[in-house]
């Protein structure tokens, strides 16, 4: 199933997102009025302070290692009713996001460094492929799961508050984050409840088609002491629907399978190799290196025309 939304939780899941067209500006005599009223209150710190406070709180955010959220996605291509999710989070930067769609289940596993895909196989082995070179960088650099704005400075990000924009029909602070890779990204803030009503991010798809990822976020509520959004939905093209993820129910914390993060597929083959010698074992093809900046696939070269947006995150 291709979800547009599967990955687009709070930036903890954007590594999983969509590419979408941002909305559209407002009228500059708006923006020039929104940001005379509300800039001279706030600084760009206070703004982030306030919405750490509003998700929850620093040291609840500092004490979350793993998340679990399940729940159902809807879209152009999900069956009817919609199809189940469950999606393990990891700290700094791990992700385990299984569809389990009627006779077409997929997943999608990020250990921090390399991610792979896979769909049913034969027998009990699943039908496995690496990320792409693109697919792997713009996992590798995801906000991970406290999002960018959670611990900013220790983590090398720097916030500056740009302007004030006119976001569905309400205010919003947006905020331009630097992270420590480099990459730079817009996070919109509701000045009201100063919880993120939007998420953008580059998607490094060639140069015609590099549009950013754009995520917003409705229906905020409580799960375990901490504010998330129960609603994530990609920006729809005319004539469709958004796509949107609905989450269900949260675990903090959580005990999970020490395969979780790992390549699927991988308790098969040792199972199946157990007790053998090591020269029994078929050669295994190593993961993948670590995918820099620099050694991206070049805009618009063949390499990079599969982006991240073909999700299922």
């Amino acid at each position: 199933m291709a979800c547009k939304a599967c990955g687009a939780a709070l930036p903890l899941l954007v590594a999983l997102g969509i590419g979408a067209a941002p909305a559209a500006a407002p009228a500059p005599e708006l923006t020039a009025k929104l940001t005379a009223k509300l800039t001279a209150k706030l600084t760009a710190e206070q703004i982030v302070d306030r919405n750490v406070a509003a998700r929850g709180g620093l040291e609840a955010w500092r004490k979350v290692d793993m998340m679990t959220w399940t729940g159902h996605l809807e879209g152009e291509h999900a069956p009817m009713g919609g199809a189940p999710f469950v999606m393990h989070q990891a700290r700094p930067n791990r992700t385990h996001f299984e569809v389990k769609a009627v006779g077409r289940p997929t997943l999608r596993v990020f250990d921090g460094l390399h991610g792979w895909k896979a769909k049913p196989g034969k027998g009990d082995t699943p039908d496995v492929r690496l990320y792409t070179p693109q697919e792997n960088l713009y996992a590798s650099r995801s906000p991970g799961l406290q999002g960018p704005l959670i611990d900013y400075q220790a983590k090398g990000n720097t916030v500056t508050l740009e302007e004030i924009d006119e976001m569905e029909g309400h205010r919003a602070y947006r905020l331009r984050v630097i992270l420590a890779s480099g990459e730079v990204d817009h996070v919109w803030i509701d000045p009201s409840t100063f919880l993120e009503i939007r998420y953008d991010r580059p998607s490094y798809g060639p140069k015609e088609a590099n549009q950013a990822v754009s995520v917003f976020y409705r229906d905020y509520k409580e799960f375990e002491g901490l504010k998330l959004p129960s609603i994530i939905e990609t920006a729809a093209t005319p004539g469709q629907n958004p796509d949107r993820m609905t989450i269900e129910r949260v675990s903090v914390n959580p005990r999970l399978d020490s395969f979780a993060f790992s390549e699927p597929g991988l308790r098969v083959r040792r199972s199946q190799f157990a007790g053998r010698s090591p020269e029994a074992n078929p050669a295994r093809r190593p993961p993948p290196t670590p995918v820099s900046p620099a050694e991206a696939p070049a805009e618009g070269s063949a390499a990079s025309l599969q982006s991240p947006s073909s999700n299922s995150q």
